[in-house]
């Protein structure tokens, strides 16, 4: 416990030294979901109705910013090959690695989707959901993009590699946590969509990590 204490700590303290990278994130989510309304026109219907689609798409691309380079770092200063000789498992310094790495990219996000919530006129219920499908949602996209970027470390073209790879994985996530707020909006309950969302974190958090530190190790050979 230790030994992972010190790697979720090392992560932290190494990505609040990159604060520029953290706060292109969340700007890029921002800008992206704020330029909608501005091409579609200020219709009230069509903003509510759009609102929690445009809000995902923009959260789904602004984690794809920066995966290519997640472990790129620790692969080319040697820290990946002391990883992997360190008394934790390789799959648990994974883990926090990405836990790091969710808490300082993915939460900025939950905690502005509020704001655009309300820029897009969705009820206080609404935006509820859309903050709880969030933070189901974007662990699975870490950790699928994490995925990606494990197969694809070492490779010149990993940047454009990275999201033709995760982003037909990823379009479920965006499935369910849309339609959960739809369902929520239209009196139907958003329950089972939020569970399905749920299961589908719990699956990847129990699989993604060996598959990623399998992957690290033939990248690393």
């Amino acid at each position: 416990m230790s030994t992972l204490a010190a790697i979720l700590r090392f992560e932290l303290l190494l990505a609040w030294r990159r604060r520029s990278a953290l706060a292109t994130t969340l700007g890029f989510f921002v800008i992206v979901a704020s330029l909608f309304p501005l091409a579609l026109g200020a219709d009230p219907k069509l903003l509510r109705l759009i609102g929690a689609g445009v809000v995902w798409v923009a959260a789904l691309l602004a984690t794809l910013l920066g995966l290519a380079r997640l472990f790129a770092a620790d692969h080319e200063d040697g820290t990946l090959e002391q990883l992997r000789l360190a008394p934790l498992p390789l799959p648990l310094a994974v883990m926090a690695k990405l836990a790091a790495h969710w808490l300082l990219t993915a939460v900025p996000l939950c905690l502005a989707a509020p704001i655009l919530g309300l820029q897009y006129g969705l009820s206080q219920g609404a935006i509820g959901v859309l903050v709880a499908g969030l933070l189901l949602g974007t662990p699975v996209l870490c950790l699928v993009g994490a995925v990606g970027a494990a197969l694809t470390l070492g490779l010149r073209a990993s940047g454009v590699l990275v999201p033709v790879i995760v982003l037909p994985l990823e379009v479920p996530v965006l499935i369910m946590g849309a339609g959960a707020v739809e369902a929520q909006a239209s009196g139907l309950g958003a329950g089972p969509w939020l569970s399905l969302l749920a299961a589908l974190f719990i699956v990847f958090l129990v699989a993604a990590p060996s598959v990623i530190a399998f992957a690290l190790r033939i990248s690393s050979e």
